[in-house]
């Protein structure tokens, strides 16, 4: 099973982006979660999906506030609960899964910020839902959060090539893989030294997806790919390329 990040570029209408990605053979997509970059009608997005014949994966909670979460101000308190109500949101409009970020390696964890992931725990264990920390530049809050909360809905995203870009000495799936909720699959070349498609890069997809499989996740191959080092091919010539490659990493899960 593939899925897409719903918002991989190019200006669409939004009926029209989902029937491209279900006509490039993707099954389901990940859902940016907010008004930002200019997605007013996000709220409209998992119907808009669904009556396209996609599933609903996930949802990504809004990141451009995320070094607030430690903070002791009115911005920490907003952004706390952001995210709660990203968690009543998944939960009404039956999405499984939340994306978020934690706040990076320069904004190091406290006690404050841990209630406030207390909170968030509590929150996802009430209404049923999954929050994933994905990693970024964000190890040691990741790894602290992860062994300190103990919780059956606090897991991990696997951003492979986050992994590769931020600390590729890390072996992330092993200490990690079994709280595994969610990828964001994307190789280390484009603009950004990452959200390339999957092998445009330099990252060992045949040992990456051997890791994967070892972790006996059995989610959907989810791709994160973004259009900025393919705006030479159109939207649906970007979607039927990004099809391809998921069915690549697909076969080697099988």
């Amino acid at each position: 099973m593939i899925s897409i990040y719903d918002w991989f570029g190019y200006d669409l209408p939004i009926r029209e982006r989902y029937q491209l990605i279900k006509e490039a053979g993707f099954e389901g997509v990940m859902l940016w979660w907010s008004d930002g970059f200019g997605r007013n009608y996000y709220r409209d997005a998992p119907e808009l999906a669904r009556e396209a014949g996609l599933f609903v994966e996930n949802i990504h909670a809004p990141l451009q506030n995320q070094d607030e979460l430690w903070r002791d101000n009115l911005s920490g308190e907003t952004l706390t609960d952001c995210y709660l109500q990203c968690i009543a949101d998944c939960y009404e409009f039956k999405i499984p899964t939340m994306v978020v970020h934690l706040p990076s390696e320069g904004h190091p964890y406290n006690d404050l910020g841990m209630s406030r992931i207390g909170k968030i725990a509590e929150k996802a264990e009430q209404f049923g839902i999954n929050v994933a920390l994905e990693n970024l530049y964000n190890f040691s809050n990741l790894s602290h959060v992860l062994e300190q909360i103990d919780s059956k809905r606090i897991g991990f995203c696997y951003d492979c090539g986050h992994h590769y870009h931020y600390v590729p000495d890390k072996d992330l799936l092993s200490m990690y893989g079994s709280r595994l909720m969610a990828l964001h699959l994307h190789d280390d070349n484009g603009s950004y030294g990452m959200h390339g498609l999957p092998f445009d890069g330099t990252i060992d997809w045949e040992t990456a997806m051997k890791n994967i499989v070892a972790t006996g996740y059995t989610g959907p191959t989810a791709i994160e790919a973004m259009y900025w080092d393919y705006e030479d091919l159109t939207a649906r010539e970007f979607l039927h390329k990004a099809s391809e490659k998921a069915k690549r990493l697909e076969a080697l899960r099988i």
